[in-house]
């Protein structure tokens, strides 16, 4: 590790990782930093991706567990609605080893070039003039210097906050999340299942991702306000795993939080990008991030080269960052399922199952939400008089 270098990364996950990556690609001296002392772990993740990651990482069957070809909803009352791949989005495509695949970007950001340190720990961001400047690291008071700095250390970047920027998500907006990776069951290969209700996982959903051959993850999240003694995500999952799969065997639990809030309203400083869970770009309805991880990073790694070839790394010349990402489809999904997640959540257990059936008539070629929406309404008139989203959307 050098003690200068043009760009230094926070955080070894998708969005740290091809921000390296593209960085050391374009010829900038860029390094990596990671607090954990591997790469990949602990898993916090469901797994689940759909198939534009190929866009970052050619699909490698050392890192996919699983191909998906179809998504399957399940309502309250047990009706399924299958969606096919070119309905589900990314919905389908693959479920992955984490561990195999965050490891296989990093080799990718080191291959390019990027210097990768792992159990290095960034205690304070070095700030000369205002400006972000490095890294001082924990433990001996060594000092990285770097034009510009990426932050990509997760939901609570505390990096970020470190420079002044409030990274806190309410407890409303935090989905509380168990999972469990179950052997020895009998679920559907090849199907992403999720379960809705407010019996099953309030304001949320729980999941059924197949791994292989009689294993999957199997998991769930709830909102946080709705998360209590007795019935916490743990409680619910316990429960559905007792009346779905009795006999089967846990291999691995793990619990953590989702975001499923609006995006950081500021995601560049002088001297500072924020990109990954640690902007924020999660997916509100599915929880899903990381595509939108890594189409960050990249985006971030692209934008800090630019501005120090240009001698400029002020948050005014960063700022194309920022805007690029917020006009792009991506931006524009993050504000749109923002507000249906805000919709859904209201919904019943009669509702949910109103608008399951619904959706099942309606033809996979016309699938998307404003369909959903309006085929609620033909089915139900008199809803639109009581809930403003549908009057927004139905037209």
């Amino acid at each position: 590790m050098k003690s200068k270098y043009d760009i230094l990364v926070v955080g070894g996950g998708p969005a740290g990782a091809v921000a390296a990556e593209t960085a050391a690609k374009a010829g900038f001296s860029t390094c990596l930093i990671e607090k954990r002392p591997a790469i990949g772990c602990p898993v916090r993740c469901a797994e689940g991706v759909g198939k534009d990651i190929g866009k970052f990482i050619d699909p490698d069957p050392r890192w996919i567990s699983a191909e998906i070809s179809r998504a399957a909803i399940v309502a309250p009352d047990g009706t399924t609605m299958y969606l096919d791949a070119a309905s589900a989005g990314d919905k389908v495509g693959y479920v992955l080893e984490r561990k195999i695949f965050d490891r296989a970007l990093i080799r990718q950001a080191a291959a390019a070039g990027a210097d990768i340190a792992v159990k290095t720990m960034a205690r304070a961001p070095v700030i000369e003039d205002g400006m972000v400047r490095g890294v001082v690291l924990e433990g001996p008071d060594l000092k990285i210097a770097a034009d510009v700095v990426i932050a990509a250390d997760g939901i609570e970047s505390m990096f970020s906050r470190m420079c002044g920027i409030d990274t806190t998500v309410p407890t409303s907006e935090i989905m509380t999340c168990a999972q469990v990776l179950l052997t020895g069951i009998d679920c559907e290969e090849g199907t992403n299942c999720f379960y809705v209700g407010n019996n099953v996982a309030p304001h949320g959903y729980l999941w059924v991702f197949p791994k292989g051959e009689g294993i999957a993850n199997v998991g769930v999240g709830i909102s946080g306000r709705k998360s209590g003694n007795g019935h916490r995500a743990k409680d619910y999952l316990d429960a559905f795993i007792h009346r779905r799969f009795p006999a089967g065997k846990p291999v691995e639990f793990i619990t953590g939080g989702v975001p499923v809030c609006r995006p950081l309203p500021r995601t560049v400083g002088d001297g500072l990008i924020i990109a990954g869970d640690a902007a924020h770009v999660v997916d509100p309805i599915t929880g899903g991030g990381i595509c939108n991880a890594m189409y960050t990073g990249k985006l971030a790694g692209e934008v800090a080269g630019e501005c120090i070839s240009k001698g400029d790394c002020s948050s005014r010349m960063l700022a194309r960052y920022d805007r690029a990402w917020r006009t792009s489809s991506l931006g524009k999904s993050l504000e749109r399922n923002y507000r249906y997640r805000q919709y859904f959540q209201t919904l019943s257990d009669d509702l949910l199952n109103c608008l399951i059936h619904s959706a099942a008539k309606i033809p996979l070629a016309e699938f998307s939400v404003r369909h959903l929406v309006k085929e609620l309404v033909v089915r139900n008139p008199r809803l639109i008089c009581d809930l403003p989203f549908l009057k927004e959307h139905a037209g």
